[in-house]
């Protein structure tokens, strides 16, 4: 089954600038192989559940090192015989509608 996991991890107790810790995460992210899409409020995987969760479960930790308190947010869809969906969900709309949907 392949596995679309959205997460977010907000460290509270460090003020409203938290890019630095918000980096560390996502370096964990980059160095794990897993496919990864980062967005403004989150970062999606994609993998098998155990993968993906090992993921978060790493990133969370390492938050929770020099954090007081963590957020986290999960969002999961799982479907069976389907992979590449990170990318080809977001083509299937935008083929449908005949333009690009990201406008910066």
């Amino acid at each position: 089954m392949s596995l679309l996991l959205e997460f977010s991890l907000t460290p509270l107790g460090k003020g409203e600038s938290v890019g630095k810790h918000v980096a560390r995460v996502l370096d964990i992210v980059d160095k794990s192989g897993v496919p990864y899409r980062v967005h403004s409020m989150g970062t999606v995987l994609e993998g098998d559940w155990e993968t993906v969760f090992g993921v978060v479960k790493k990133c969370f930790r390492r938050m929770q090192k020099d954090c007081p308190r963590v957020i986290l947010t999960l969002k999961a869809d799982g479907r069976k015989g389907r992979a590449g969906r990170i990318a080809g969900k977001v083509a299937g709309l935008e083929k449908r509608l005949g333009r690009r949907l990201t406008k910066d």
